[in-house]
């Protein structure tokens, strides 16, 4: 069942089009990402979706409800985590999930949710003296105090160093095994690549591929790189001569030769020949890096 239709969106800031004929659509219990580069029109879009701004053009259907039209409706069932929020230095964190829950007809159990997402002991404190990945929690508690049926996680794990990221990615994994629909935005491949079910990748303002990470790879093709330091000189000319090799790159004192079907066997079979020995040898494969690359000739993170 679809929970989310984006038709033809359009977003104006004055002359600037920030937001270009975007269309996708979120099916219901997926994670679905929004990837692409900052100032690539995410925000904004998501933004739309919650109501949060009026665009210029295009429909929006987020269950069945206009954000526009319905927004006192569609805020009893949608929870947002914002790319900045901020709450009083002094609020203590078990009191602002209960004021916030106060908001909604039928939230969730503050308490069980601060169980659910370990801030239990921290209910007590100020939000003041919370860490950072501390902080992203309690935005993530307060986007699902309400018991959404959909959840739009912007920038999720921006900031957080890389323990607290993957305990932040757990934590999602465990959220859309309770059944709530996930938008997620990011600019990381990493996060993309292990959470989404699908993705949207965004550039200057459109939606540029729709796909699975898996799909959005294939378009790449079934490119392996090999990296390794080679023990003596060699020609680029005796790898580029091998209808498996597709281009050859140096970096220092490293090649890397990039290539099709068995060109680990071809690459290692002239090495043999040569004498030279691949020191510090590694073979890559094409990733969701390498798939973004191809679809917005920019580099991720």
């Amino acid at each position: 069942m679809t929970v989310v239709e984006v038709a033809h969106l359009t977003k104006r800031y004055s002359e600037r089009v920030a937001v270009d004929d975007v269309s996708f659509s979120v099916e219901r219990g997926e994670i679905f990402g929004i990837l692409g580069p900052n100032g690539a029109g995410k925000t904004t879009t998501v933004e739309c979706v919650e109501g949060l701004r009026s665009p210029d053009g295009g429909t929006i259907s987020v269950l069945g409800l206009d954000p526009a039209r319905d927004t006192a409706e569609l805020r009893q069932r949608l929870g947002v985590q914002l790319q900045e929020s901020e709450l009083p230095d002094r609020i203590r964190v078990g009191e602002v999930l209960h004021l916030y829950a106060s908001f909604y007809r039928s939230p969730a159990d503050p308490d069980a949710l601060l169980d659910e997402l370990g801030l239990a002991e921290h209910r007590g404190r100020a939000y003041r003296k919370l860490s950072g990945g501390q902080k992203q929690r309690v935005a993530i508690a307060l986007a699902l105090v309400g018991n959404p049926e959909v959840a739009v996680l912007d920038e999720l794990s921006t900031g957080l160093d890389p323990q607290a990221r993957r305990d932040t990615w757990d934590l999602i994994e465990r959220v859309r095994d309770r059944g709530v629909t996930i938008v997620l935005v990011t600019h990381f491949m990493a996060e993309a690549e292990r959470l989404c079910d699908r993705i949207a990748v965004f550039d200057a303002g459109r939606v540029v591929a729709v796909d699975t990470p898996a799909g959005l790879v294939r378009q790449v093709g079934a490119e392996q790189r090999i990296r390794f330091r080679p023990s003596a000189p060699v020609d680029d000319a005796v790898f580029t001569a091998l209808p498996e090799v597709r281009r050859v790159e140096r970096h220092g004192g490293r090649l890397v030769v990039t290539g099709t079907g068995d060109v680990l066997r071809a690459v290692t079979v002239v090495l043999a020949r040569t004498g030279v020995v691949a020191d510090e040898l590694r073979v890559e494969q094409a990733d969701l890096d390498d798939a973004f690359v191809a679809l917005t000739g920019r580099k991720g993170r």
